[in-house]
């Protein structure tokens, strides 16, 4: 079955590269015989992947050291959950899983629309053939093919680094890569938009659950990262502006400015070129990003690249890719005019232009902080590092401009905003704002920023709640329904709107998370059995834990140190937490596992952070059992994870079809804008 794989993986490029050719020579010669070939031929090598990526996984499984992926990223220790996760624990695999769920979006797309939008399909399977053509001549030409062979077969593999064996990490990827892999979609519907002159908004209600889709990807998926570095690394956060976090973060930026610029389109027929030029860099920088990470040219973390011969594969494959952009935008110009222009600063499509350059501003600052340090060392010869200040220092005022159009966006009206509009719906969120700031400064809170923050939450919150209660009340007076069911009803009856306004929510709560890191504490001691560690919490309570001691054990690839301490709040125990360190046979340094202790309102974070006897804590040695502990009070950052699931909600309710699906759901001969105004 591994041979087969290996064999299903050289035949997927040329079935690839001929459904290339029966697609565009298809499409321009009006020969549906050739198009529905091309169609079959995606069918085929997502099949062929699907073999390829089963006999990867069997060569993990079946521990076949002979293949060098295998041995590098698998040892007979693992377990055999991490075995079968180990399809993208690495470069070469993570390649093959990439463009398994190119081809299986790819197939998904081909099926949809076997009988719809058949003018747009030659030139949308040519562009997705493309793509995946490219990332199997990567795999099989630049090094990194995944069945190469060692010259001998070595008795163990060199396993899995420690920091990766972890649930969050076995399930951040794989979603990054949905969400990268599903754009690409959207991606060819625009390229065909331009190739077949189809350039007004059919495109974008095709692809608009798509878009919607990998944006539910990728939001997940950076989530899921942030919850892995906050519960693996050590070090107390959850975001540190590592490059490769800014990677995933750089396509998110965009996608967001695109979901939201599209509604221009299509209730104004304006932003047209600006909707193409998204669509393209979106998709260029989820390129990017997995260049990236595989491209040797960074240290991080989470890089898994082993030679840079694939770097400059990348960036020529970048290089095409825009520059065949840019031209096919160009060439029609004339066709991407705006129909109308924005009336006026004070209107929903000024607000969502803003919030647009707004998103494109962070995601300059972001890619240059992210390249500046290869910058300076290929013009100075010195690399500069670039580190969380500058990030910060640039992006959270950036962020809490963005945080206010989210309250505003929504609800100020189109085209101009009278002074009534703007008094209906903004009189009371101000007033709740100055509220949240004044509550906050008698309670003793002066952080400029946490302010800011909070005020605006307050605003924004304060906005969506009015807009909830307004369209519930008026649904339960006029269908005489209570108001939980005219709730349900009011959300089932325009889900992309409503869906939308709760994501919006759980941004509010993200946010407020992000806000309590400036009020988190930390305090580093060195300690025996019996001494106490007493940290304080920005509520006015106490904590005191009690150190109880250390515990060392073996297995067979690896050292154990867990440290046991009580824990008290204000004098009532609140339970025991442990803390530890591990020492890999695989490992030079050791790996900590944090001990948390989670509360709605804050998290009491223990980190091992040294064993002051190695050797005598091996033995268990009753006088080996100095620790030094580092001791983090994080308050509201359990509201980051609630914000996400909240998000996830809103973002699965904007999917979910309507009830009258697509059938009830036909365009009648009336103006573009009229017609999907009720899509």
């Amino acid at each position: 079955m591994i041979l087969l794989g290996e064999f299903a993986l050289w035949v997927a490029l040329p079935v690839s590269i001929w459904g290339i050719v029966l697609a565009f020579v298809g499409g321009h010669r009006k020969r549906g015989d050739l198009v529905l070939s091309a169609e079959r031929s995606v069918y085929a090598v997502f099949f062929l992947l699907c073999l390829t990526s089963l006999g990867i996984i069997l060569a993990f499984v079946g521990e076949h050291y002979e293949y060098r992926y295998v041995w590098g990223y698998s040892s007979r220790e693992l377990e055999t959950y991490f075995k079968v996760t180990g399809l993208w624990a690495g470069q070469r695999g993570s390649l093959v899983f990439w463009v398994l769920l190119l081809a299986l979006f790819s197939s998904i797309a081909v099926f949809q629309n076997r009988r719809r939008n058949r003018e747009f399909m030659p030139s949308v399977v040519g562009v997705l053939l493309t793509i995946t053509a490219f990332f199997l001549g990567v795999l099989l030409f630049a090094d990194v093919n995944p069945f190469e062979r060692l010259p001998f077969t070595p008795a163990n593999g060199q396993g899995l680094n420690p920091q990766l064996q972890n649930y969050w990490m076995t399930i951040h990827p794989p979603t990054l890569y949905l969400g990268f892999t599903s754009f690409s979609v959207p991606f060819a519907f625009g390229v065909a938009a331009l190739i077949t002159g189809k350039t007004d908004s059919r495109w974008l209600v095709v692809t608009r659950r798509w878009t919607l889709l990998s944006w539910f990807f990728l939001t997940n998926g950076i989530i899921f990262g942030m919850r892995w570095a906050y519960e693996e690394l050590g070090w107390g956060g959850y975001w540190f502006w590592d490059p490769v976090e800014n990677a995933s973060l750089l396509p998110w930026l965009t996608a967001t400015a695109f979901l939201h610029s599209v509604m221009i389109q299509e209730h104004r027929g304006m932003l047209k070129m600006w909707n193409l030029s998204l669509v393209s860099l979106t998709f260029l920088l989820t390129i990017f990003a997995t260049f990236l990470t595989r491209s040797g040219l960074i240290e991080s973390v989470h890089s898994f690249a082993q030679n840079t011969r694939i770097a400059y594969i990348f960036l020529a494959f970048l290089g095409v890719a825009t520059m065949a952009c840019l031209l096919l935008i160009l060439w029609r110009k004339d066709d991407l005019r705006a129909e109308r222009t924005i009336e006026s600063f004070l209107s929903r499509e000024s607000a969502f232009l803003m919030n647009n350059l707004i998103l494109l501003g962070s995601a300059f600052a972001v890619l240059w902080g992210t390249l500046f340090p290869l910058i300076s060392e290929g013009f100075a010869g010195t690399k500069v590092a670039v580190g969380p200040a500058f990030f910060n220092r640039v992006n959270i005022p950036i962020g809490l401009v963005l945080l206010a159009l989210t309250g505003i966006g929504p609800v100020i009206a189109w085209r101009k905003a009278t002074r009534r509009n703007l008094e209906r719906n903004f009189v009371s969120p101000l007033l709740m704002a100055a509220a949240v700031v004044a509550g906050l400064m008698i309670a003793g809170m002066r952080g400029f920023y946490a302010l800011a923050t909070f005020a605006i939450c307050g605003f924004v919150l304060t906005i969506l709640v009015n807009e909830f209660w307004k369209g519930t009340r008026a649904r339960a007076r006029i269908e005489g329904e209570g108001l939980g069911r005219a709730f349900l009803h009011l959300i089932a009856r325009n889900r992309r709107r409503w869906g939308g306004y709760i994501v919006h929510v759980g941004i509010v709560l993200m946010f407020a998370g992000f806000a309590g890191a400036s009020f988190h504490t930390e305090v580093d001691q060195s300690v025996e059995p019996g001494d106490q560690i007493r940290a304080a919490s920005p509520y006015g309570h106490e904590y005191v834990l009690t150190y109880q001691g250390l515990s060392s054990s073996r297995t067979p690839n690896m050292w154990q140190w867990v440290a046991l301490m009580d824990v008290s709040r204000d004098g009532r125990r609140l339970g025991t937490i442990t803390a530890e360190q591990r020492i890999y046979s695989t490992a030079d340094q050791p790996i900590r596992e944090v001990g948390i202790r989670s509360t709605p309102l804050e998290d009491v974070y223990v980190i091992l952070a040294g064993v002051e006897d190695f050797e005598g804590a091996v033995l268990n040695e009753s006088s080996a059992q100095g620790a030094v502990f580092q001791v983090l009070v994080r308050p509201l950052v359990g509201w980051i994870w609630y914000g996400g699931l909240v998000i996830t909600l809103g973002s699965l309710i904007a999917l979910w079809p309507g009830a009258g699906g697509p059938a009830r759901r036909k365009v009648q001969a009336t103006p573009a804008s009229a017609r999907l105004a009720k899509v």
